[in-house]
């Protein structure tokens, strides 16, 4: 899934981009949007059933239709945890507004916003849909666990598989109760090399008998503590076989793929490699 955010003032057109945007991408595959809002929205009724749930005390609260409409209200929800529940079902997302968040942005007019920027334009009418789109592709997506396990779902195969394996690798906040606690980890990676590796890890793995589809993933750039790095995940005919290819997969993945490992602590950081 690739996510893009739009941020600008106020009449700066971002929500005339994100809608010109939604019409240029919706041909290709499916599109969410996300939202800042400084205030509740009103998206509901005062003495409807949903609220009077809401009112009672549900955490979260959804409306379905007969014919599939649906809307939902809640509390405490998070941008990255809306981005993980989107991910396995989406192609794209486009947020409005999150201006210091983590995901590539295109900025409109002068405001002020966070890296990763990846186009500047005086107003969200004018904008180069082309130049915006092509930027956006050339960044990572946005994956987690449960995208690649919608994705191996899909596969022909999946008819004969008794079994999906994953690994998840996190990053680890301390090694032990005498150890300095780690803040975070960055990679760096041979992008080209690095992403031929992953695919001949992939073919070797899909080409075992009972292996039938095999789907590996790396981050790369910041990672907090505690945050996912590395996600392996095998769709197999038995679980002997998908266990073993979980192993074996997340085993060569570290010592064939070229990523470079930065820690940093909070009284030191290194590049793993030079230690």
């Amino acid at each position: 899934m690739q996510v893009l955010g739009i941020v600008g003032h106020s009449d700066s057109g971002k929500t005339t981009l994100v809608e010109r945007l939604t019409q240029r991408l919706s041909g290709t595959g499916r599109v969410a949007t996300v939202k800042h809002c400084t205030h509740a929205p009103d998206v509901d009724t005062d003495g409807k059933d949903t609220v009077r749930h809401r009112d009672a005390g549900a955490a979260e609260t959804v409306a379905l239709t007969d014919d599939g409409e649906w809307y939902a209200t809640g509390q405490s929800r998070t941008l990255d945890e809306t981005l993980d529940d989107l991910s396995p079902d989406y192609d794209y997302v486009l947020v409005e507004g999150y201006s210091d968040v983590n995901i590539p942005k295109v900025v409109l007019g002068d405001r002020e916003a966070a890296d990763p920027v990846i186009h500047r334009t005086p107003h969200g009418a004018d904008a180069d849909l082309d130049d915006i789109l092509t930027a956006m592709e050339e960044r990572d997506p946005y994956i987690t666990l449960e995208t690649l396990v919608a994705d191996v779902k899909r596969d022909p195969d999946e008819v004969y598989s008794g079994a999906i394996a994953t690994f998840t690798g996190r990053v680890r906040a301390q090694e032990g109760p005498e150890d300095p606690p780690t803040e975070l980890l960055e990679f760096e990676r041979y992008d080209e090399v690095a992403a031929e590796k992953m695919a001949a890890l992939r073919r070797d793995l899909e080409a075992r008998d009972g292996v039938y589809a095999v789907r590996l993933h790396h981050k790369t750039g910041v990672v907090d503590a505690g945050e996912d790095i590395v996600f392996v995940v095998i769709l197999a005919g038995h679980r002997t076989e998908a266990f073993r290819a979980v192993e074996d997969g997340i085993n060569r993945l570290k010592e064939e793929v070229p990523l470079f490992k930065k820690e940093v602590t909070v009284d030191e950081e290194f590049w793993a490699h030079e230690r």
